[in-house]
């Protein structure tokens, strides 16, 4: 019997710094924008207009407000998506086996004919990435944009995620992690980028760049955070920073 091959060192991902990510929402939308016609069945939208609008994202951007001691308080953006775990919790839980992890490329997909939408995948992920689409009764997530980076019809540019492409300050960056000399790696690693949340030991591929220092904020951790918008992820970031 031939044995076989091992699996792709290949680890596709997202760099995001958060230094330079302004919470345009720009990545926001292109998102939306690319997966309602590329995804299947377009990201539903309820009451889109109304007094409780809701829906079905695969990125989301929240903001906090930080305050450093003698200094004047900061703004950090903090995108939130996949992260395309090595050990992703998602998969381990999933009864029907519909989501996966791609051996070749490292990319978390769902299959969803195989979906039950029973929640179980968002109930295991440690970063609120898993999203119920009420309207097609399936989980969705990220990406990647599977259908863009290997799509031969597109301009080799425009290979990338939507997010990625769309990001006016370019703080998200796409690349193989897996491929010590790439771009992207060499970037986490003169910005000492961080897993978030390493703890739950899930490996997350993606990474984030650390807000870089600047004045009296040198001198002072950026703590203690204020969620503005409540989202419930200020302990994230807190972790993040307090290392920096």
């Amino acid at each position: 019997m031939t044995a076989l091959p091992p699996p792709s060192a290949k680890k596709l991902g997202l760099v995001i710094d958060l230094d330079t990510c302004v919470g345009c929402q720009a990545c926001v939308t292109a998102c939306k924008g690319w997966n309602d016609q590329g995804y299947g069945a377009p990201l539903s939208d309820m009451d889109a207009y109304g007094s409780a609008p809701c829906g079905t994202f695969l990125n989301r951007v929240h903001s906090y407000e930080v305050q450093p001691e003698a200094a004047a308080p900061q703004i950090i953006n903090f995108p939130r998506s996949c992260l395309h775990c090595d050990n992703a919790p998602c998969v381990t839980v999933c009864p029907t086996g519909a989501s996966y992890k791609r051996a070749e490329d490292g990319i978390v997909l769902v299959n969803e004919s195989a979906c039950i939408g029973c929640g179980l995948c968002a109930w295991a992920c440690p970063y609120g990435a898993r999203e119920l689409d009420a309207e097609a009764g399936v989980m969705k997530k990220c990406t990647l944009c599977v259908d863009r980076i290997y799509n031969d019809n597109l301009a080799e540019e425009d290979r990338v995620p939507a997010c990625v492409r769309t990001c006016p300050t370019g703080a998200r960056h796409f690349g193989d992690l897996g491929d010590p000399e790439s771009a992207v790696s060499r970037l986490v690693a003169e910005r000492g980028g961080y897993d978030l949340m390493p703890e739950m030991e899930t490996k997350p591929v993606n990474k984030y760049l650390p807000p870089r220092k600047k004045g009296a904020v040198e001198a002072s951790p950026l703590a203690p955070l204020l969620d503005v918008q409540a989202t419930g992820f200020a302990g994230w970031l807190d972790r993040l920073l307090e290392k920096f």
